[in-house]
């Protein structure tokens, strides 16, 4: 399905640098690829320095510019003091966009040692953790943070759903959950077809947190839709 949607694309779409773009991003999600495959892939693509060009914020990704709107609407006062874990930060879109809203208190978690080198140059970021997010417990204390968001996290060896618990884990009682991400993944990658929202829901019965919203969003990325969900943490 991957594939056929890299196909797709490729031959819809005329602009050769979006063109060159989805391929070279395709690189980090195509079919079978492993957490530590994605990660190095995305630390050599870093390292190349094209990545920022690559993924230009405003006109193919617009993720990061969806996630810093959903936190200023939910959180209208008092930002500086807002503690935000960035998941999957990767070079720091999403803490650009938290900056401009006021927010202050940011740190960065992700697996791209170079991703990370390039977000340490921005001066982004209070704190960098380069772990995976991978059902395992992270070196985050319980309840560290009032919010997490993740942007651009989610995909063919990325998040697995098991990550889903340790974004609850770190977030303080009451804390927010937001997740933006491609809507089709949640059809064709593996581990969240008919998997991810069933968690998202037994994790709500569970009375692990309650869900506030779920909106599909046009041109996420590369002109196609995402969706983003919000939780509070009970």
């Amino acid at each position: 399905m991957a594939e056929d949607k890299l196909k797709d694309f490729v031959t819809a779409v005329e602009d050769e640098v979006v063109k060159r773009s989805y391929n070279v991003n395709y690189g980090a999600h195509k079919v079978g690829i492993t957490q530590r495959e994605s990660a190095d892939y995305y630390t050599n693509w870093a390292r190349t320095g094209t990545y920022d060009q690559d993924l230009s914020k405003g006109k193919i990704y617009n993720g990061p510019i969806v996630a810093g709107a959903v936190l200023a609407k939910h959180y209208p006062t008092n930002r500086d003091n807002i503690s935000i874990l960035d998941i999957a930060a990767g070079t720091g879109y999403v803490a650009e966009e938290l900056l401009k809203y006021g927010f202050k208190v940011i740190d960065a978690l992700d697996p791209s040692e170079g991703m990370l080198e390039i977000a340490k140059t921005k001066g982004l970021y209070r704190k960098y953790i380069c772990e995976f997010l991978n059902g395992g417990t992270v070196s985050i204390p319980e309840d560290e943070y009032d919010c997490c968001v993740v942007s651009g996290g989610m995909g063919e060896g990325h998040i697995p759903c098991s990550g889903l618990h340790e974004m609850i884990r770190v977030v303080k009682p009451g804390g927010l959950v937001c997740i933006v991400m491609r809507e089709e993944y949640l059809s064709y990658v593996e581990d969240y077809k008919d998997k991810l929202e069933p968690l998202m829901a037994k994790l709500e019965k569970e009375e692990k947190w309650k869900r506030l919203s779920r909106d599909v969003i046009p041109n996420y990325s590369f002109n196609k839709n995402g969706v983003v969900f919000k939780y509070e943490k009970c």
